[in-house]
């Protein structure tokens, strides 16, 4: 990257750190999805009468997230985050709470790497894959620390972590 900004976004977001590799043009609508759920996230509150809730923090870079969730006969009926740290948690925790809304519990138990790649839709390498699971494993935190009642079977992975 050079030192003139060049690779930054009107929002100050370094563009080179979302998405990794060289992005075909649809990457590039992608890559400009998740910093527009980064300048503008969605369901970024507190929610006072969460049923459950969890802080997740990553070390290595220190993105921090707090997840809020209402669930209701054991589907999410809300959830909301709040937090701070790089494009790729921030976007990553907006989009997680469109898709939790309406899920069962258990089945947000269930998700994994491949569903929050496949929500990004750009390669993520190993070091950003913990920025992007993030606030699905903060999420998945806070169901378990509820003690939402759970079928047998249900929240096993479905896909790899």
């Amino acid at each position: 990257m050079s030192g003139n900004g060049a690779g930054r976004s009107a929002g100050g977001v370094d563009r080179d750190q979302v998405g990794e590799g060289e992005l075909t043009q649809e990457q590039l609508l992608y890559r400009e999805n998740i910093l527009d759920h980064y300048r503008n996230p969605r369901n970024r509150r507190r929610v006072p009468d969460a049923t459950a809730s969890a802080r997740g923090k990553n070390p290595l870079c220190g993105d921090e997230i707090e997840m809020f969730l209402v669930v209701e006969h054991g589907k999410i009926a809300d959830a909301a985050f709040e937090g701070k740290g790089c494009a790729i948690s921030q976007a990553s925790a907006s989009m997680l709470t469109r898709k939790l809304k309406g899920m069962e519990a258990a089945h947000a138990l269930g998700l994994g790497q491949e569903s929050m790649t496949g929500m990004l839709r750009i390669p993520i390498g190993v070091v950003r894959m913990k920025c992007a699971m993030l606030a699905l494993r903060t999420a998945q935190d806070a169901i378990r620390k509820a003690g939402m009642p759970v079928a047998d079977g249900a929240g096993k992975q479905e896909d790899d972590q």
